[in-house]
């Protein structure tokens, strides 16, 4: 089952369990990745696409509950971590912490990277072979640690 059919199926049962909260964000993600299929221009978006939509969302509401919680505002940042709970079903299994260092440094090898100035370099070739599985600043974070 693709992704697609896998979030038509959740929207349908949540209408049906009567979930508000699950059904407002899986309606949200549904017109986000609407808004990527037209801008485009194709009827049918990728895994791939469809990953780094949900990524996006859920990196909006991280950035959320930030802004949330500076302001005083605890009810809020909790619905924002309900509907991170409910994207990051759509999400791959993330790397752990051992694996992620060790794709760095793999990757590191691969580029011949020998200092900071080559980071952008190792992070693209991180990226593209974590798939979606390792956040971005947590990429950036390592690599510019572990570059002299």
């Amino acid at each position: 089952m693709s992704l697609h059919e896998q979030l038509g199926a959740d929207i349908k049962a949540a209408m049906i369990a009567r979930d508000a909260d699950r059904l407002g964000t899986l309606r949200l993600l549904k017109s986000a990745l609407g808004y990527v299929a037209i801008e485009k221009k194709t009827d049918f978006l990728t895994d791939a696409d469809f990953l780094a939509v949900v990524q996006k969302e859920v990196k909006k509401r991280r950035d959320s509950i930030e802004q949330f919680q500076n302001g005083g505002r605890p009810e809020l940042a909790e619905k924002e971590r309900v509907e991170i709970a409910v994207l990051e079903q759509y999400l791959p299994q993330p790397l752990s912490a051992e694996e992620l260092e060790a794709l760095v440094k793999e990757c590191i090898a691969e580029t011949g990277a020998t200092s900071k100035k080559e980071m952008g370099q190792v992070i693209r070739a991180v990226q593209t072979k974590a798939e979606g599985r390792a956040d971005g600043k947590a990429i950036s974070q390592l690599v510019g640690k572990l570059l002299p």
